[in-house]
């Protein structure tokens, strides 16, 4: 049974995201495929460590800790933002705005664990979930962050049609989720404003001969092209 309610959270830029926190049962169930994973990843380099003695040992405890504790956190910084558990079960952690989880954020709210795990058996953790609306645990909310089905996340606002422009760098996940906001949001802004904050991100485009984009708003058609390219419209232009 799904107790999730829907959560709306606002970036930087002002663009409304609509995200399904996920509940108790759903998250219960992932961290149980991350135990196992840990378990199964520590039974085998116990045996490898068995013969070592004193070597293997130390090994053993050095291995402890970074599953317990840095496990989740290298996943979380990867793309998916997910353990191997919330994959499976579609979730993936993200910032309160919607925008992808920080490092500090991510070792703040798996350090917190410990607070989650008190008394015994994360009653603490479980309580904070079952009488908050956005399901979250003591880690969350210290670090900010919620626990979300990943197919739920919506963008309010449709980007204008544009010819797909690729960028001319590398962009992080910060900057990919603040130029399609940006773009989603270019209903609500005015051209002039808009202009404005397309010259700022003007290092990650580039002028292309091959799309007439040029004039007065040359910056804003070129950040939206590349918003397009982002969103997987590399065909032609503004659909799919």
């Amino acid at each position: 049974m799904s107790l999730d309610t829907l959560y709306t959270a606002e970036t930087p830029e002002g663009i409304a995201l609509s995200l399904r926190p996920a509940g108790v049962m759903a998250r219960s169930l992932a961290y149980l495929v991350d135990a196992g994973i840990r378990l199964v990843i520590f039974f085998f380099a116990a045996l490898i460590a068995r013969p070592m003695g004193g070597v293997g040992s130390a090994f053993l405890m050095i291995l402890y800790f970074a599953l317990e504790w840095f496990y989740p956190v290298v996943f979380e910084l990867t793309k998916s933002g997910a353990t191997p558990g919330k994959r499976m079960m579609d979730l993936h952690v993200v910032m309160d705005s919607g925008l992808p989880i920080t490092p500090a954020a991510s070792i703040t709210r798996n350090l917190l664990r410990a607070a989650d795990f008190l008394p015994m058996g994360y009653a603490a953790g479980m309580l904070s979930m079952l009488t908050r609306r956005d399901f979250k645990r003591l880690g969350d909310l210290a670090a900010g962050t919620l626990v979300v089905y990943h197919q739920t996340v919506q963008l309010h606002g449709v980007p204008p049609p544009a010819p797909a422009v690729p960028p001319t760098r590398q962009l992080s996940l910060k900057e990919q989720a603040a130029i399609v906001s940006w773009t989603g949001r270019s209903a609500r802004l005015t051209p002039a404003r808009l202009d404005e904050l397309a010259v700022i991100a003007a290092s990650v485009t580039r002028p292309d001969p091959g799309v007439n984009v040029r004039g007065e708003h040359d910056a804003t058609r070129r950040l939206q092209g590349v918003a397009q390219w982002l969103l997987g419209h590399r065909q032609g232009g503004g659909s799919p």
